[in-house]
């Protein structure tokens, strides 16, 4: 089992507690970091601002990024990630409540591995959860190592 963190990319702080919560409730033992905004992720990813000073944080097993983000949206977020060489195989999970075809079709674009809208019930979310952490975090090989 991959044991390094989760990358929560989110800026609803109700969506940061639920998120925590259906985590829990899968029994994901994996630390979940959280990144209220685009710039914060990236000096996560990138051990910039606030994480500078010393080694680069591990990177996680797999970002989970919200497309609507203050002072740098998502879609920005993933073409930086896609953009470095020390990033760009990370595996990136969009999810996200748009429902804008065009955000499905540009984050795909820009390198998404998978595009996941918000389910509004808990109990969805939990499952969603629960599949997510099932096949990142278990099945899939990544090349991160």
């Amino acid at each position: 089992m991959n044991n390094r963190p989760i990358l929560l990319v989110e800026d609803n702080p109700d969506d940061q507690q639920l998120a925590l919560r259906a985590f829990r409730k899968s029994n994901l033992g994996n630390e979940v970091v959280i990144a209220s905004d685009g710039v914060e992720a990236l000096d996560y990813l990138f051990g910039t601002g606030p994480y500078s000073g010393g080694a680069s944080p591990e990177l996680p097993a797999v970002v989970l990024l919200d497309l609507k983000l203050p002072r740098k949206d998502g879609l920005e977020v993933l073409r930086e990630i896609r953009a470095s060489e020390r990033t760009r195989l990370l595996p990136v999970v969009i999810v996200t409540s748009s429902r804008e075809e065009q955000d499905l079709v540009n984050g795909y674009s820009l390198g998404a591995n998978s595009y996941v809208r918000k389910p509004v019930d808990f109990n969805e979310f939990v499952n969603a959860v629960q599949q997510l952490g099932l096949y990142w975090l278990i099945l899939n090989e990544s090349a991160l190592g």
